[in-house]
């Protein structure tokens, strides 16, 4: 496989004038704007708008000054943009700042249900076909905002994970439920990212999310941005520098091994700052093991796995009724018991839907005794052999 190139710059805040002088210079490592968008194309900016509505300081969604900073650019090369991303509610745009954005750089703003999805044929690792939303398909050029976050089920969610989101919510969660465990669900991701490849990634790392996220960790300034026409060897880095092996995450694994982009990091080429330069060595991770099993046998895979995931809590003290988590999980698990929320550890699937769902910190993850060790002397034996 050829080498890829990922630009890292640093930006150390959400500050129009400071982001737009990084992007300039971010593109300007990879030849400019002008080699990934072509004249006058039908552009679709894929950003992660994570259901329910968040406001952008709680580090849940890609940023929108840091959108903002990468669609003036884009804006110079062609006036046929769309910014979206599929959102139970309307009012995810306006919470998270892009409706008054995208209205200020008269580019069309759209929450992708509302035009529909058509379904496609592939030959997936799981999947053998899936629907994708019109807008997407209809595009020339998709250009890809991923947020830098851990993520409690795949403890990693950025580049490859954010094309979730072009599929229908419906069927999303019924793929949770049908493909729990880690591996399996990565390769679904996989399987849906193969329809997609962006021609450009530009990934917000200025505030990344670290602990347990996507929805419930906490803000960790970093001030980075990571750009490359490979998403997956963006992902790749961008574990590196948080302290995860690429290798050992699913979703760069699967799309590494099926040639969709480069995840070993000695085929990256890094352009910028140097990667030494801007690792987080106290980046928390989540309580998961996603990342853990790419090389071990499956029966023990299996049993490794349950070990080391997180089992959904809800902490009653907390939880205001809202009935998110109800909503989102697939099998019934979460249901209320009185005015609050409760998980059937004998249904939950463990697909942390109802975690991600909660925006009242109300779900805690909780993990075995040998899931914590395992989980430790992972962290332990990478840092030693990195």
């Amino acid at each position: 496989m050829a080498k890829s190139t990922v630009a890292i710059v640093r930006a150390k805040e959400y500050a129009l004038p400071e982001l737009r002088q990084a992007v300039e210079r971010i593109l300007g490592l990879l030849g400019g704007p002008e080699k990934f968008v072509p004249k006058g194309a039908k552009v679709f900016v894929k950003v992660n708008l994570l259901p329910p509505p968040s406001p952008p300081e709680r580090a849940i969604i890609t940023h929108p000054v840091f959108v903002e900073a990468v669609l003036t650019f884009i804006r110079e090369i062609t006036p046929h943009i769309v910014v979206g991303d599929d959102v139970h509610e309307a009012k995810s745009f306006e919470v998270g700042g892009y409706k008054e954005m995208c209205r200020r750089l008269g580019v069309e703003l759209l929450n992708l249900r509302e035009r529909g999805f058509v379904e496609v044929p592939l030959n997936g690792g799981v999947l053998k076909s899936v629907y994708i939303a019109k807008a997407v398909r209809e595009a020339e050029v998709i250009v890809n905002l991923p947020k830098l976050k851990t993520h409690a089920l795949t403890t990693f969610t950025g580049a490859v994970k954010n094309f979730y989101g072009v599929i229908p919510t419906g069927l999303r969660t019924a793929l949770h439920g049908e493909h729990p465990e880690p591996r399996e669900f990565a390769q679904v991701l996989v399987d849906i990212f193969s329809l997609v490849r962006p021609a450009l990634t530009v990934m917000d790392g200025v505030v990344a999310m670290e602990g347990p996220g996507p929805a419930n960790g906490t803000p960790r300034p970093l001030g980075l941005i990571l750009a490359s026409s490979d998403a997956v060897a963006v992902d790749a880095v961008a574990q590196a520098i948080i302290g995860l092996d690429p290798l050992r995450v699913w979703t760069t694994y699967h799309a590494h091994n099926r040639g969709l982009g480069v995840g070993d990091l000695r085929e990256i080429e890094i352009l910028g700052e140097s990667l030494e330069s801007v690792r987080a060595r106290d980046f928390r991770l989540p309580p998961a093991a996603g990342e853990m099993m790419g090389r071990v046998p499956t029966p023990l895979t299996r049993w490794a796995t349950r070990h080391m995931q997180a089992q959904p809590v809800v902490i009653q003290s907390r939880c205001v009724g809202c009935g998110a988590c109800v909503r989102a999980c697939p099998t019934g698990a979460a249901r209320f018991r009185g005015k609050r929320a409760w998980i059937d550890r004998k249904k939950c699937i463990r697909c942390m839907c109802c975690h991600e769902a909660c925006r009242y910190n109300a779900i805690d993850l909780q993990v075995d005794l040998f899931g914590r060790f395992f989980r430790a002397a992972e962290r332990w034996v990478y840092r030693d052999r990195r």
